[in-house]
């Protein structure tokens, strides 16, 4: 399949471009830009409310799926301080499981935001299964163009 092809030679259904950084946004480039959204949530609420930022799709798609990625680690804080109590109730083995599941639920949350942040600085946008759907929809191709 052509890189250009807009519709599949075979069944002509549209094809999705793929997105991708293409330049500069403010004086920033917009792969480092997208990079900069994953460090805190600050900066990517500060992309989707800057002017020059807030037009880049790459850029917003990149501070939303942060912002969700963000509030979905708060939300499984939340159910390991509610599951320590709960395993707490045990007396040598439920201290243990809490130590044992916080520490392998930080470092693939650890791991998964690294992926995030080499990803961005690739110029490609990585999506995560349920965040990435989210971050998108805004964003669709009919209703806002890239500009």
């Amino acid at each position: 399949m052509p890189e250009t092809a807009a519709f599949c030679p075979g069944c002509g259904r549209p094809m999705e471009t793929a997105l991708r950084a293409q330049g500069r946004v403010g004086f920033l480039p917009e792969n480092i830009a997208g990079a900069l959204a994953y460090l805190t949530f600050i900066p990517a609420v500060l992309f989707l409310l800057l002017d020059p930022y807030r037009r880049s799709r790459f850029l917003r798609f990149h501070s939303l799926q942060c912002l969700f990625f963000w509030a979905a680690i708060a939300v499984l804080g939340i159910a390991l301080r509610i599951a320590a109590w709960i395993l707490l109730i045990i007396p040598v083995l439920g201290h243990l499981l809490t130590v044992l599941i916080t520490v392998v639920l930080v470092l693939a949350l650890f791991f998964v935001w690294l992926v995030l942040v080499i990803k961005a600085l690739q110029g490609a946008a990585f999506h995560l299964p349920i965040l990435g759907d989210l971050a998108e929809q805004p964003i669709a191709p009919s209703s806002v163009q890239n500009q």
